[in-house]
């Protein structure tokens, strides 16, 4: 097993270091990063030529693309185009935040698709599995935006009726969150309603690969004949058709893991959350070219480690897929 992972870990290296190329090129031709600076009218050109050279514009690309590679490693992402402010203590800051969000999203969303897909795939063509179905097909086509909204006019509803606020509908934490467990709890009852928002279109997509491949694995050889021999059925499905079943749905999870990302863009922005969302958009405006960059070397390394992580659960499921 550790061979195995040490394979993928090298694999894995390369595809970083293309993405950092990629994310370079992209935005160095997305126009001047100086543009607005330039139309401030107390700027001189002796100050516009000065900042040039301190971000190194005035190098060759091959130049500014070694010196912002470099400072990567070293956890910086370099400073501000204006401000002489490193980009790193913000990054990190909305970075922990989405993750938060988008982990627990994806926690909740795939435990709820694997046990509604292997329900709905146990009791085909039943009441429980056409309702399952239609279900999931309103969450796929439901806009993440438009299901926050509608979670936040209902949480008002309620709260005007009956005087019970259920959750908050805005930020992370309250005023005064407490330390240590409190703390925990509070910021989970704040994330709820978001994770919830982003977490529904995967349960769709989810639960409709699982119940597909359960579907497959159910009516397999092995399957009939550990029926044959007296195996119960309990343990026919946790430990032979389920274990083999979740391969195709982990591998669409790792990959749609990138999506949540994007999405939390949205999510962050209905709830009112500090995260890297929000952060993304005000750089954007901003038109500053080194902490998009980072944003987007942090989101293809956080998409590259959970294909990581998915490579080395199909070694944990299925045993032979370590020798391939």
């Amino acid at each position: 097993m550790l061979t195995y992972a040490l394979r993928r870990l090298l694999i894995s290296i390369p595809v970083i270091i293309a993405a950092t190329l990629l994310i370079f090129v992209a935005i160095s031709m997305s126009g001047d990063p100086l543009a607005d600076l330039r139309q401030q009218p107390n700027i001189t050109q002796g100050q516009i030529d000065r900042v040039r050279a301190d971000r190194g514009l005035d190098q060759p690309a091959y130049v500014q693309y070694i010196r912002w590679v470099e400072q990567i490693p070293q956890g910086g992402f370099g400073e501000y185009m204006i401000s002489p402010r490193e980009i790193w203590p913000d990054l990190r800051r909305v970075a922990t935040h989405t993750l938060q969000l988008v982990i627990g999203a994806e926690v909740i969303a795939f435990g709820i698709a694997v046990a509604l897909g292997v329900a709905s795939a146990k009791r085909q063509y039943s009441v429980f599995d056409y309702t399952t179905t239609t279900i999931s097909f309103v969450g796929y086509s439901m806009p993440a935006f438009w299901f926050a909204l509608i979670l936040q006019v209902s949480v008002v509803t309620i709260w005007q009726v009956t005087g019970i606020r259920l959750f908050p509908l805005a930020n992370l934490s309250s005023p005064n969150p407490g330390t240590g467990f409190a703390f925990f709890v509070d910021r989970v009852h704040h994330l709820i309603l978001p994770m919830a928002s982003l977490a529904i279109f995967s349960i769709a997509s989810y639960s409709r690969y699982m119940r597909a491949s359960m579907l497959e694995v159910i009516n397999s050889d092995y399957v009939r004949t550990a029926r044959a021999k007296g195996v119960p059925e309990r343990k026919i499905t946790t430990r032979h058709a389920m274990r083999n079943a979740m391969i195709p749905t982990v591998t669409v999870a790792a990959l749609s893991f990138g999506a949540l990302l994007s999405g939390a863009i949205v999510i962050e922005t209905v709830f009112g959350l500090d995260g890297m969302g929000r952060y993304f958009i005000l750089q954007l405006n901003r038109r500053d070219p080194y902490p998009i960059m980072a944003f987007l070397v942090i989101t293809a390394v956080v998409t590259v480690v959970f294909n990581l992580i998915a490579d080395l659960v199909y070694g944990y499921l299925d045993p032979r897929i370590r020798f391939d």
